[in-house]
């Protein structure tokens, strides 16, 4: 692997002898939200994962260099550039052998953590089954990587731009084990509910790794989706959040806008509809993701 990644010093040695390790995706910084905030979120995460126990790695692609942790130049850097790749599964070939810079999805960054050895991954929400699926047959890669990838998501449930029911039925096709964290229903990205019954409630990080490593231990390979409710003070109302995806849906089909772009367009229409406070969920969403994340990593290492 040392021909094609880098792992920072000192991930790198957390990870020699055994201390917590949580991985971070890089696309939230460099497509996900808005400069300062996004630099400001992203140094946030870092230090949330540090005061709860566990060594923060942010991954991406530099120059064709897959990093495993990023130091903060880097980091600023792809809060500042408008030319990072997005990248999938099938995106990282061109990316290396480009020698370009690329941000990191759910389903990359899951690939790159499991080759460092990093079992537990917070970000802020997964992809899913795309509303209207019959007219797109859109379903995002990050299924199907939690299908074959052993690395545990922890996120605020899927997107809330996306058909939660359906992505529910496309998880459990794929054998993926969905928790839910605290509470019966599975979160909805904005929303602590999303009116549908969470398949496993389990209420400690230590009961949550002990599920990871009966799994990961009796030979299933793959990974779990631990779906953690935003806070309750910064989190949106259902309905709300629904007459704001619904106006974006409306504009994205009449923009001709489909494929990976509609989730950052609708993304941002859904910050201006809500005047900024999905903005303001969403960072606080993705800070409680990676505490609850450095809690699930203390808990595995122990």
């Amino acid at each position: 692997m040392s021909d094609f990644i880098d792992i920072a010093p000192e991930v790198a040695e957390a990870l020699a002898v055994g201390k917590p390790v949580v991985a971070l995706e890089s696309t939230i910084i460099s497509h996900g939200m808005p400069y300062p905030q996004n630099l400001e979120t992203a140094q946030a995460v870092e230090q949330d994962v540090r005061d709860n126990g566990a060594i923060p790695a942010t991954i991406a692609v530099i120059g064709g260099r897959c990093k495993i942790g990023l130091s903060p130049s880097e980091l600023e850097y792809f809060a500042k550039s408008t030319d990072i790749l997005k990248l999938s599964r099938r995106d990282i070939p061109y990316c290396i052998a480009k020698k370009r810079d690329g941000a990191t999805t759910v389903s990359a960054t899951m690939i790159l953590a499991e080759k460092a050895g990093i079992k537990v991954f917070a970000t802020g929400g997964i992809g899913g089954v795309h509303r209207e699926l019959a007219a797109s047959f859109d379903i995002s890669a990050d299924l199907t990587e939690l299908g074959k990838t052993s690395v545990a998501v922890v996120c605020a449930g899927a997107k809330a731009i996306l058909d939660i029911p359906m992505t529910l039925e496309h998880l459990e096709t794929l054998g993926v084990p969905v928790i839910a964290y605290g509470t019966d229903e599975f979160p909805a990205f904005y929303t602590v509910k999303s009116g549908q019954k969470a398949p496993i409630r389990l209420d400690s990080p230590i009961e949550i790794a002990e599920f990871l490593k009966s799994k990961w231990d009796f030979g299933l390979e793959g990974g779990a989706v631990i779906g953690n409710p935003p806070p309750a003070d910064k989190a949106l109302e259902l309905d709300a959040i629904e007459h704001a995806i619904d106006s974006a849906l409306i504009e994205a089909k009449g923009l001709n806008i489909h494929g990976r772009e509609v989730t950052p367009f609708l993304l941002e229409r859904v910050t201006q509809h809500t005047k900024g406070k999905s903005l303001e969920a969403n960072i606080a969403l993705v800070r409680n993701n990676a505490v609850l994340g450095a809690k699930i990593a203390v808990a595995l290492a122990g």
